[in-house]
This record gives structure tokens, C-alpha cells and sequence, in this order.
């Protein structure tokens, strides 16, 4: 025994619609969610001084973090918190882009 169902227009428009709203609902669902934890901190951040600092021709990020950390201190922590600042994945810096810094 099989089950027949009509293949009209109006008939596979309604399926489709159906399925549409379907999904719109488990997105928004899925969304409603997951979205708050994408926003989600792990608490307040202190406020960090920082200064805008233009970068020139053949600067490396490794060369203004060094200028900027004090002695003793470890430059990759420098680096880390420029990156940090300004949402960098990588190093990779153009010359008269601004980055934050941090202020000691």
C-alpha cells in the first residue's frame, strides 16, 4: 500500500512555505539561544589607557611593542596586548594603519 500525495502547484507551494517557516522558526529559536552567549563576558574589564600609534614603512609589530615595554618586561606580552587591542589575528601590520597601544 502506498500513500498518494497530489503533486499540484498549490500543493508542493504550501509544503515549501511550510518548510520555510519551519526553518525561520528554528533559527530564530536556535538564535534566541545561542546569541546572549555570543555577547557573554566573563565580567566587567578594567578600562586601559591606551594611545593611537601610526604605523610607518617597515615597522613590525615586534619593534613597537619593544619601544614600548618596560625593561624586564617580556615584549611578547606587549605584542599579545597590542594584538589584543586591536582585535589582530596575526602580526601582519601596512604602513599608516592605526593601532591602539597600550599606555604604561
Amino acid at each position: 500500500m502506498s500513500i498518494y500525495a497530489p503533486q499540484t502547484v498549490e500543493a508542493r507551494a504550501r509544503r515549501t512555505r511550510a518548510g520555510r517557516v519551519v526553518g525561520v522558526l528554528v533559527l530564530l529559536v536556535g538564535a534566541g539561544i545561542l546569541g546572549p552567549q555570543a555577547f557573554a563576558s566573563d565580567g566587567a574589564a578594567e578600562p586601559v589607557a591606551v594611545d593611537v600609534y601610526a604605523v610607518g614603512a617597515g615597522e613590525t609589530l615586534w619593534d613597537i611593542a619593544a619601544a614600548r615595554t618596560e625593561p624586564g618586561d617580556d615584549v611578547r606580552d606587549t605584542v599579545a596586548d597590542i594584538q589584543h587591542l586591536n582585535a589582530m589575528a596575526d602580526t601582519a601590520l601596512v604602513a599608516g594603519q592605526q593601532l591602539y597601544v597600550p599606555v604604561d
